[in-house]
């Protein structure tokens, strides 16, 4: 694999400060340190000093086995206070390594450190990590990757090569300007001003032709590409030009493998692909593309980013250099595809063998049905706002918006101390029923509290996550800490109880940890509560989740020792 000098030297520098020790049991230990530091960093003939982990952009790739232990020592040398959440990661007992700022944990400090301490429990395939504080993530992000046992393989057609694609988003100014503006404004966030592969916007931008990801491969030989979203505001489709791709997994879970031209990836999301190069040199290099899909009425980065394909040449003396070679291009859908977007969806199937079933709750002890959407907040007196009407923008789940506390909901928790931290009655069901997908009220306003949801140990779920019309139908990519969960069914306008059920797949159904909640329908989830602590939700549409799009399930312990939350590290930060 080729890359630009960029790349080269950002990615896949020598990774930080890893050794392995074994460890009890079947896995090893594995040590890393993140340093949080400010780097200048040039895209688009634009340098800024950003935050990063050891410098690189994108940061560092954390490679472990099912099994493996992990600690990872952060270390905040910048102003900002800093969490890490291990995306898709279950935590099963270890919630305090999760990371959500004042979910799991208070954010580590300036001089400070913590140390995030996991067993990957169960757990194989493409998972990222990310900043979880704020709009850090938009800098502070990068592949996590498990491989499967040393004794296992894939369900697949081992790969020649495994390639990391994270897609991410450029902005020319400071993310944390732009949120904090946002805020205080009422009105909507600027957009970026280009998307990234790997870090690299590729030659499609103005200034940016060096920086291009390139994609070097062998005719004949399959390759793995573990594609990640870890954009901050935006759902893409993405396409190799003349070329199929095989969909293998999602999530970090294994699917009924199918081809595609195009797929569709929200933020949050992960997906591995197989690439099956061409069996003889082509005389061309081809593009590999993503640009958004959207479906809401704010603004947007309308652009796309580009990385390009080539083949090694079968002579060291091509007759062509490569950059004469003709260049093709693949046809991506319009912006607003949701045709495709719901028919790429429906595709994506467990592979429910043996060896990885799909353990669906066929029976549900509790369900939820939850509104999700837009609203507003009044304007602060004396002050003018941007928002719909003079208000502020705000977004909500059962039209609660979620007010961050400023002690963590799990320390709370634990050492009971919740009393004026958080109130456990999050509604069940919205307080109000009205036409979620019709004509909205005229009363735009939401609720704001800090609210969790309480289950009992082992509870089985099924909640209805409903889009509303309120300021514009929009899909809401959800994403559950904690827990994966099974995507049994999902449709458009209003769910309906008595008819819809009857449609449920409890066979094969999708599991993932993030799901595209469809623009003016709703889509039903089931998992079983058995993981105590506290499990953050909310929309991983980064503009949405300072809107107060979140909420947070409250899992109680189990009787047997083995079922309760583990103690809290003595380097735990405080707020």
């Amino acid at each position: 694999m080729a890359t630009s000098s960029h790349f080269s030297s950002l990615v896949f520098a020598a990774l930080p400060l890893l050794w392995f020790a074994v460890a009890e049991g079947a896995g090893v230990t594995r040590h890393y340190t993140f340093d949080i530091k400010l780097q200048n960093v040039t895209r688009l003939c634009h340098t800024k000093s950003m935050v990063t982990v050891n410098g690189l952009f994108p940061g560092p790739r954390i490679e472990a086995r099912e099994g493996d232990h992990l600690l990872i020592k952060v270390v905040n040398h910048v102003q900002n206070n800093i969490s890490i959440h291990w995306h898709g990661i279950r935590q099963l007992r270890s919630g305090w390594a999760d990371g959500p700022a004042y979910i799991t944990q208070c954010p580590i400090q300036t001089g400070q450190s913590y140390v995030y301490n996991y067993t990957i429990v169960g757990q194989r395939g493409t998972l990222f990590w990310h900043a979880h504080i704020s709009w850090l993530r938009s800098t502070v992000y990068g592949p996590l990757i498990i491989l499967p046992k040393p004794n296992a393989s894939y369900p697949f057609v081992k790969p020649y090569k495994e390639v990391p694609i994270i897609f991410g988003e450029w902005f020319n100014a400071d993310t944390e300007a732009i949120i904090s503006q946002a805020l205080q404004t009422g009105g909507g966030p600027n957009v970026s001003e280009a998307y990234t592969l790997n870090g690299l916007p590729g030659p499609l931008y103005n200034c940016s032709a060096k920086d291009t990801f390139k994609l070097r491969v062998k005719p004949g030989k399959t390759y793995l590409l573990r594609l990640i979203n870890a954009a901050l505001n935006d759902e893409l489709f993405f396409s190799i030009a003349n070329h199929t791709l095989t969909i293998v997994e999602a999530d970090a879970i294994y699917v009924k493998p199918f081809e595609t031209s195009i797929l569709l990836i929200a933020p949050g999301q992960t997906t591995n692909v197989l690439l099956k190069a061409k069996p003889f040199f082509p005389s061309a290099t081809f593009l590999m593309m993503a640009r958004p899909y959207a479906t809401g009425q704010g603004t947007f980065d309308n652009s796309t980013v580009a990385g390009i394909l080539e083949y090694e040449s079968p002579s060291l003396h091509s007759p062509e250099p490569m950059k004469k070679l003709p260049l093709f291009k693949p046809a991506l859908p319009a912006l607003n595809d949701t045709s495709f977007a719901t028919n790429f969806t429906n595709k994506l199937k467990s592979l429910a063998s043996a060896q990885y079933p799909a353990n669906v709750p066929q029976k549900v002890d509790k369900r939820f049905f939850f509104t999700v959407g837009l609203g507003t907040n009044p304007c602060d007196q004396n002050q003018t706002c941007q928002g719909p009407n003079g208000t502020k923008f705000a977004a909500s789940v059962n039209n609660i918006s979620f007010i961050q506390p400023t002690t963590a909901l799990l320390q709370s928790h634990f050492f009971r101390r919740s009393n004026g931290v958080y109130s456990p009655y999050f509604p069940f069901n919205p307080t109000h029923w009205f036409n979620y997908t019709g004509n909205p009220p005229n009363n735009t306003m939401v609720g704001n509290g800090t609210e969790v949801l309480v289950l009992k140990f082992n509870t089985s779920v099924e909640v209805i996550l409903q889009d509303t019309s309120i300021l514009g139908a929009e899909s809401h990519p959800l994403h559950l800490h904690g827990f994966n969960f099974f995507i049994v069914g999902q449709g458009f306008g209003n769910f309906d109880p008595n008819n819809d059920p009857k449609k449920f797949n409890l066979v094969d159904p999708m599991e993932r940890n993030t799901v595209g909640v469809p623009s003016g329908g709703w889509v039903a989830l089931r998992f079983l509560a058995d993981n105590p602590g506290v499990w953050f939700m909310h929309c991983h549409l980064e503009v949405h989740t300072s809107w107060g799009l979140k909420m947070a399930w409250l899992v109680l312990d189990g009787k047997l020792p083995n079922q309760k939350l583990l103690p809290p590290p003595s380097d735990l930060p405080k707020c």
